[in-house]
């Protein structure tokens, strides 16, 4: 495997752990997370302002990484992958970006999860090049149309402010204990770094539901999907409703979901152990 342009991987606490390596993925300098040896597993974000794999799957990551080789990158538009000039943002463009990043790490065949938008990314993928995909989690997934939430409107049209922020995350999470100041302040802090807000304010400009039905992958692709597929969502999730799942668990045939109950659209977060746990069996059963 080659890399360039970052310092090694790490999950280890230090100053900047969200920045790991760099590869060139269909054209775009690409921040990613490696940790852990074994079969490949490949963790796509979902689409929260200032987010980055790191801030998606830090709490997950240490403890998949014991038994998978784990990669998570910074989709295009997110992170510390870079911004290029000109670039139209779309599924289609993520989709591209996330192929050509398992060419150039040749990765072959990999597991696949995909949280929020980054489910959306998996399923056309795994739909227009369904090869590269062995099995297949995802949580909270955009993917079919519905029609847009309050919660994922407010999400996708965040304009940076303390404040802001802290409603947006009070359509993230049930639990009111996650949702603290201190959190918001973080990820406020987080959505205002250089290039983060510019690309985020281009992506998803209103009217937002069109947007939405954007990310959808046809319906036909979606039932020929040959890939046993874990759902996974939270009961009480705000942003994306559980319908898409339940829609998403008609159409795969080989699925299955979970539902969890008191837990919103973090579940990595909200039920990290068990999510982990969960996550783990599927993959090697």
């Amino acid at each position: 495997m080659t890399a360039s342009g970052g310092r090694p991987a790490s999950l280890a606490v230090d100053e900047r752990p969200e920045i790991g390596r760099t590869v060139v993925a269909d054209g775009i300098a690409t921040n990613y997370l490696e940790a852990g040896a074994g079969a490949p597993l490949v963790f796509v974000h979902g689409s929260g302002p200032g987010v980055t794999a790191y801030a998606n799957w830090r709490g997950v990551l240490p403890v998949l990484a014991e038994h998978f080789h784990c990669y998570a990158p910074d989709m295009v538009g997110f992170g510390f992958t870079e911004r290029p000039d000109g670039i139209e943002y779309g599924v289609q463009t993520w989709a591209d970006q996330l192929l050509g990043f398992l060419d150039a790490l040749g990765l072959d065949r990999v597991h696949l999860v995909g949280n929020s938008f980054g489910g959306a990314i998996a399923l056309r993928l795994a739909a227009r090049h369904p090869e590269r995909v062995d099995r297949l989690a995802l949580m909270g997934s955009v993917g079919v149309p519905f029609p847009i939430t309050e919660g994922l409107d407010a999400v996708w049209g965040y304009q940076p402010s303390f404040e802001n922020m802290r409603r947006i995350m009070d359509y993230f999470a049930y639990s009111r204990e996650l949702v603290t100041d201190e959190l918001a302040e973080v990820r406020y802090r987080a959505s205002v770094q250089p290039g983060f807000q510019e690309s985020f304010g281009a992506m998803f400009p209103a009217p937002r539901q069109q947007w939405v039905d954007a990310m959808a992958t046809p319906d036909d692709e979606l039932a020929a999907l040959p890939h046993r597929t874990l759902l996974v969502h939270g009961r009480d999730d705000q942003v994306i409703p559980l319908a898409t799942s339940l829609r998403l668990l008609e159409l795969i045939d080989d699925s299955e979901l979970h539902v969890y109950s008191r837990c919103g659209h973090w579940t990595q977060i909200e039920r990290a152990e068990k999510f982990s746990r969960l996550l783990a069996e599927f993959l090697v059963d």
